[in-house]
């Protein structure tokens, strides 16, 4: 049963590497088409936060490749330089995804508030899990404990990655009806936004599911230990 696990998580592994691809190649091309407007990512993150009656959260630029994010804890929506200062397709479909989520902030949205009040324990359960959990394996027979602790931080952490995922796409999901009903973009360059926003939310579904897989198999490892 073990082996059936291995082969599974080295297919999501593949399959990580194949929507990474994917995704890079996306951005790649959509990168290179002109938003319709011609405003960058920071101009559209700006109009999305207004027409959605918010005035209070920042926009930054930050260092690094995909590094967006929007910080619920200080209100900023932070981008990084090529979708920042980008006048394309992808930087504008980036920039309204991340904006969605200040839209998810500024409104309550349960599943981003949720995800908000775990990621303290998180944190900690990253920062050590790592090491619980290679300890607990080399002490399996004479503290079998110690697996079992390094279990339950990783099923925190697992859990964590499938809170994301209705965050994710609801985030995608007000970022285009956004892009949508404001006629900032439509025809051909609203389905290449679409595309890319979904190409990038397959890879927060194939992390939670080889999280998931990788948890089964500590699982087995543990329940195992008396065989």
């Amino acid at each position: 049963m073990i082996s059936i696990m291995w082969i599974l998580m080295i297919g999501l592994l593949v399959t990580g590497f194949v929507v990474q691809a994917r995704l890079r190649s996306k951005m790649k091309a959509y990168s290179q088409i002109a938003t319709p407007g011609g405003l960058s990512g920071a101009e559209v993150a700006e109009k999305m936060l207004h027409d959605n009656g918010i005035f209070d959260v920042k926009i930054t630029s930050v260092d690094g490749f995909l590094t967006d994010h929007y910080n619920p804890a200080n209100h900023t929506v932070n981008l990084s330089p090529e979708v920042y200062e980008g006048r394309s397709v992808m930087a504008a479909a980036i920039a309204a995804h991340e904006c969605g989520h200040a839209v998810q902030h500024a409104q309550a949205y349960s599943w981003l508030t949720m995800r908000s009040k775990m990621v303290p324990a998180v944190s900690f359960s990253s920062r050590y899990m790592t090491w619980i959990l290679l300890g607990g394996i080399l002490m399996l027979s004479s503290f079998p404990h110690l697996l079992l602790i390094g279990i339950v931080l990783f099923a925190l952490t697992t859990l964590f990655s499938f809170i994301t995922l209705p965050v994710e796409f609801d985030a995608s999901k007000r970022a285009l009806a956004w892009l949508d009903t404001s006629g900032f973009m439509a025809g051909e360059y609203y389905a290449k936004a679409k595309d890319g926003l979904h190409w990038a939310a397959l890879t927060y579904v194939v992390a939670a599911l080889s999280s998931l897989a990788t948890l089964v198999y500590y699982i087995m490892i543990y329940t195992g230990r008396r065989n």
